[in-house]
């Protein structure tokens, strides 16, 4: 099995991405995703983040501005909610590893691959990148996103220019969509020929 480390900053395509390499067959972990599952409704990190984060979920389960509003700017805070959720994500990709054990490619889709040590667990590093003002212009259409949290959120991850050095593919998603699914297309048939021989 080759394991491919997606990644890419806030704004960048890489939902987008991810779901090409789902469309080309390869099985995807979201990170991200799962997250969401363990925050949610019924999730299994519900009753802990409560307990260190009192009055930050609801029977919709965590309220993800109102956490947000806890842990930005307080690293000691940040530390805490990792030592919470890391570890939980950590074994559903160990079982997702498991399931998909007799696959030749999966995707791991990890948002902070570079910045928490992620890379040195897969075989492959992609990234998805598109210019700064698209990043910008994609990221400040969502609701509730300000020029403040952008640059907030931008301090906390590698600049893009640095994942780009970092990345053993980069996936350009600063063109049509059309170019965008042909080059992951490419790139899957490239790994799937290196896994064959």
């Amino acid at each position: 099995m080759i394991r491919i480390g997606l990644t890419g900053s806030i704004g960048m395509g890489k939902s987008a991405v991810s779901a090409m390499f789902r469309q080309m067959g390869v099985p995807v972990f979201d990170a991200d995703a799962e997250v969401h599952k363990l925050q949610g409704p019924g999730g299994a990190l519900v009753a802990r983040i409560e307990a260190h984060f009192p009055g930050t979920t609801g029977p919709m389960g965590v309220d993800r501005q109102k956490l947000g509003a806890a842990v930005l700017g307080h690293p000691e805070a940040l530390k805490a909610l990792e030592h919470i959720v890391h570890p939980a994500v950590y074994h559903a990709r160990q079982r997702f590893l498991l399931r998909n054990r007799t696959r030749p490619l999966v995707v791991l889709d990890i948002p902070l691959l570079f910045e928490k040590g992620g890379a040195k667990q897969v075989d492959v590093t992609v990234v998805v990148s598109a210019h700064g003002f698209l990043q910008r212009r994609r990221v400040l259409r969502r609701p509730g996103m300000t020029e403040a949290k952008l640059r907030h959120i931008r301090r906390l991850q590698v600049p893009d220019h640095v994942k780009r050095q970092k990345a053993d593919h980069i996936i350009e998603t600063g063109t049509s969509l059309i170019e965008t699914r042909a080059s992951v297309r490419r790139l899957v048939a490239c790994l799937r020929q290196r896994k064959r021989r």
